[in-house]
């Protein structure tokens, strides 16, 4: 069955939600102690879109099986040009190229706004994501030891930066 990515929609948001929240109480790719709830889910979707940023899902068939988005790197200005990338798939599909075909889209959809620079964050013990985007021509560019905690231990944070085709002059 092939992979079709595409923008989400609200009604997609009980589907990004279940991804989100199985990343959020079982993994560390998410620094939170909890779940999240539909409203904050939909919140979270309508801000980036009305920010003219891209929401994606990929389907297999009917089935959401992973999400991505960027947003704003910091709320300052002089940031306006650097988007951070989140994406999330589904348990079941994890190495299954579908991480892959929503960054790819990402960075198409970034480039074509104008962004020079896209920036992951990432938990250091993420060896998959790290390799995903490093990949896609991310490098590393810094590293920070134990700046936040969940499961009773310190996390690091490993920043990673691919510098983007886009036109732009500061």
């Amino acid at each position: 069955m092939p992979l079709i990515v595409r923008d989400a929609t609200l009604e997609d948001a009980t589907d990004i939600l279940a991804i989100y929240n199985y990343a959020a109480v079982n993994t560390t790719a998410v620094w939170t102690d909890g779940p999240a709830d539909l409203a904050s889910r939909r919140a979270w979707m309508s801000a980036r879109q009305q920010a003219g940023y891209p929401v994606l899902v990929a389907m297999k068939g009917r089935d959401v099986v992973g999400f991505a988005s960027f947003g704003d790197f910091r709320p300052f200005p002089g940031y306006r040009h650097t988007v951070e990338n989140s994406v999330y798939v589904g348990e079941r599909h994890h190495r299954l190229g579908v991480g892959r075909c929503l960054m790819a889209t990402l960075i198409e959809r970034a480039t074509a706004l104008d962004k020079h620079a896209m920036i992951a964050g990432i938990e250091a013990a993420n060896a998959a994501s790290i390799a995903l985007h490093a990949s896609l021509g991310f490098a590393e560019v810094g590293r920070m030891p134990e700046v936040g905690c969940k499961f009773g231990r310190w996390l690091d944070l490993v920043f990673m930066q691919k510098q983007l085709a886009s036109g732009v002059r500061p």
